[in-house]
């Protein structure tokens, strides 16, 4: 049978959870890990675009300014997104991601329509996950429950 960790009085008083982290840690990794996201995107969408190729410039060109502009909007979206309702939200959320799948799919190959199809597809899932996260941790103003 599992239980919970101990907790001192303070923090059970304060209402808080435990925080493994300092703030600054926190701060870096809100550039850290779009970077790191941006440049893992931009390199699957160079190695789909030159198909088990050689790697050339103009293929390592691609992938850095594809990490560039990945790494930019995911930053956009993190800093902006909070600040939307929660249907806006979602549907930023959902087209950044449908958006992200589609173009690596169109990378490699595929045809326009099974490009668009599956961006539709993956960015219905994440509306409907991410409405459903948001809807049920906020309250009917749309403040945050915590």
């Amino acid at each position: 049978m599992t239980h919970t960790a101990p907790r001192s009085r303070r923090a059970i008083d304060r209402g808080s959870t435990t925080d493994l982290f300092s703030g600054r840690v926190h701060r870096a990794a809100l550039v850290a890990m779009p970077v790191l996201l941006g440049l893992v995107y931009g390199y699957w969408a160079a190695a789909n675009r030159r198909q088990g190729g050689p790697i050339t410039g103009w293929n390592l060109l691609f992938g850095f300014l594809t990490a560039l502009a990945f790494a930019l909007v995911l930053m956009a979206l993190l800093a902006l997104a909070p600040k939307l309702r929660r249907e806006l939200h979602a549907v930023a959320w959902a087209a950044f991601s449908g958006g992200a799948v589609g173009f690596l799919f169109s990378q490699s190959g595929g045809s326009v329509l099974r490009s668009a199809g599956l961006s539709l597809a993956v960015a219905a899932g994440v509306f409907a996950t991410m409405f459903y996260r948001f809807y049920t941790h906020e309250d009917a103003e749309g403040h945050r429950i915590t």
